[in-house]
């Protein structure tokens, strides 16, 4: 068993990632720019979180969700957080670290459903 990975989308604040990193640097949470994520849409976006086997985090409400139902149909995933834009930077962090804090994954997310 491992800690859970995360994956930034391009929406999410940069605060965010950089924040968390920097009260847990053994947490491994790759940022949009490091995955090349800008101008990629939805789809990819998860398939590239999915094949990394990392949780997307987002602050997208409006075609995420949607996008995300669609993509499991066909695909393992670890699965998306949904941020609130509202939420403050230091709550979202908090939030975070206290998902990957008591949760662990299982590399093998082929069988997952």
């Amino acid at each position: 068993m491992t800690k859970v990975r995360f994956q930034a989308d391009a929406d999410l604040r940069q605060a965010i990632v950089t924040g968390v990193i920097r009260r847990q640097p053994y947490l491994d949470f790759q940022s949009a720019n490091q995955a090349g994520l800008e101008g990629i849409k939805d789809p990819e976006v998860l398939a590239i979180a999915s094949r990394d086997g990392r949780v997307l985090v987002t602050h997208d409400r409006k075609t995420m969700p949607t996008e995300f139902g669609q993509f499991i149909m066909s695909q393992p995933s670890s699965g998306v957080l949904i941020v609130s834009q509202r939420l403050p930077v230091s709550e979202a962090i908090d939030a975070l670290i206290l998902v990957w804090e008591t949760s662990t994954t299982t590399l093998n997310i082929q069988g997952w459903v």
